[in-house]
């Protein structure tokens, strides 16, 4: 097994996909939502590949783009109600509430909102949003625990039903789509994959079956929706610890949007710090700590030793081959003073090679560009609007800034990197990754405060 921190070598790594495959073996207890992108290689990933394409398309960025603004001004105006002071006890409460709205709408084509009206339609046991809120949450608990373990709890239960009543959904809008006389123009994820499977010849073998298709959309759910609310919860939290990185960034963002006007899709490529700020989150704390891949051959790999002298690997058939993103994020070979929150660096020229938080080459994360637009908006409409601070609480005043950044920016690993702090909530256990098991909920240690910006 070899943990491989040197960008070269990843680079090759990344750009030989048939020399170094996914080990799809490792992958297969999220096949149960159906046959998908993540789980496949060869052929079969290329089918999937083609048809997942389009729909991560030019209108479906706008689209997530708009939602976004949406959303986030919708709990700014009626959830908080444009209070001068937001007390929260976790931003991921806040950023995981926005990022499944955007999935629905963006993702799904359900337009929905905080205060969505939670009617059960005839045949289901709960409303769409309250299905995609509990899967989006619990998805992973039914790929580790048996399946007669799925009743012996209220919460197992209902993660259940959910995930049984999207799958319901998920049918009835295919049904819908595909027997619809006149198609409207829709760019949400699934409506695009399904017009690209549609397009498909009757009997071609590239078609994606229901279930494929399914499989895919719960696929994207698990992927886009945790990964981008917990790297934004993490961005709210390096910009309470520095607050000179926080004034640098709402300066920008007055500069490109002046008098608070809410930003446009076109405004995107301008706020370009904000990107900065979002990378450096991402270089800090990439959602995807270790990406699996084998050797097909015997083979070598290059890298460098400490003395700058050039050393060749030698690489078995078989091998297991990690790429290990926060040995290349932090190597400081690549990264100057690499433990120091400095958006700045992205401003400059970076090593691009150098960072992988959405992996590399053909297998890279189809949804980047979903997860970076989303992430913008957000953070241009709230940022413009409110400075995040941490309360100050009698039981931390002695302690030092280094001590408040350990305590503010806990990690565990979980469905992918995840802010352990300030659970509301006695100590529960919590399932975590395919690879990492359990883990224990941290009790309450700091609130968070949003105060308004005149």
């Amino acid at each position: 097994m070899l943990n491989v921190a040197d960008a070269g070598a990843i680079k090759e790594i990344t750009s030989a996909r048939s020399k170094w495959p996914k080990p799809v073996e490792q992958y297969t207890l999220v096949l149960q939502f159906g046959r998908n992108i993540v789980a496949t290689e060869g052929d079969e990933w290329k089918k999937h590949r083609k048809l997942a394409n389009p729909a991560f398309s030019e209108p479906n960025n706008k689209l997530v783009w708009d939602e976004a603004v949406r959303i986030t001004t919708d709990m700014i105006d009626n959830v908080w109600e444009n209070r001068e002071v937001v007390e929260v006890d976790h931003a991921v409460d806040i950023t995981l509430q926005i990022a499944l709205l955007i999935i629905g709408s963006a993702g799904f084509g359900r337009k929905i909102s905080f205060a969505e009206d939670l009617k059960i339609p005839p045949g289901h046991n709960m409303s769409f949003k309250d299905a995609l809120h509990i899967v989006s949450t619990d998805m992973i608990l039914p790929t580790v625990l048996p399946a007669w373990s799925l009743n012996l709890t209220q919460r197992l239960r209902n993660v259940r039903t959910a995930m049984a009543d999207l799958s319901k959904y998920m049918q009835e809008m295919i049904d819908e789509r595909r027997n619809a006389e006149k198609k409207p123009e829709r760019h949400d994820l699934f409506s695009s994959l399904l017009d690209a499977n549609m397009a498909e010849a009757e009997g071609n073998e590239s078609r994606l079956e229901d279930s494929e298709l399914i499989g895919n959309i719960f696929i994207f759910l698990l992927a886009g929706h945790e990964t981008t609310a917990h790297t934004l919860c993490f961005t709210l939290g390096l910009l309470a610890l520095y607050q000179d990185q926080q004034e640098i960034l709402y300066q920008h963002i007055v500069s490109i949007l002046p008098d608070k006007r809410l930003p446009t899709y076109e405004d995107m490529s301008s706020l370009s710090y904000v990107l900065a700020v979002f990378y450096e989150t991402l270089r800090l704390f990439p959602p995807v700590a270790t990406i699996p891949k084998k050797s097909a051959e015997d083979t070598t790999l290059v890298t460098t030793n400490n003395a700058g002298e050039k050393i060749i690997v030698p690489v078995p058939k078989g091998a297991s081959v990690t790429l290990h993103t926060p040995g290349l994020h932090y190597n400081p070979r690549y990264w100057k003073d690499p433990y120091e929150f400095r958006p700045q660096r992205f401003m400059e020229d970076w090593p691009r090679d150098a960072f992988l938080p959405f992996s590399g080459g053909a297998r890279s994360c189809i949804g980047r560009r979903f997860s970076e637009t989303e992430s913008l908006a957000i953070l241009a409409v709230l940022m413009a609007r409110y400075r995040v601070e941490t309360k100050e609480e009698p039981q931390f005043a002695g302690e030092t800034f280094d001590q408040r950044r350990e305590r503010l920016l806990k990690v565990k690993a979980g469905i992918t990197s995840t802010s352990v702090v300030a659970r509301n909530s006695s100590a529960e256990l919590s399932v975590g990754s395919l690879l990492f098991g359990t883990f224990m909920k941290r009790p309450l240690e700091f609130r968070w405060i949003f105060r308004h910006l005149d």
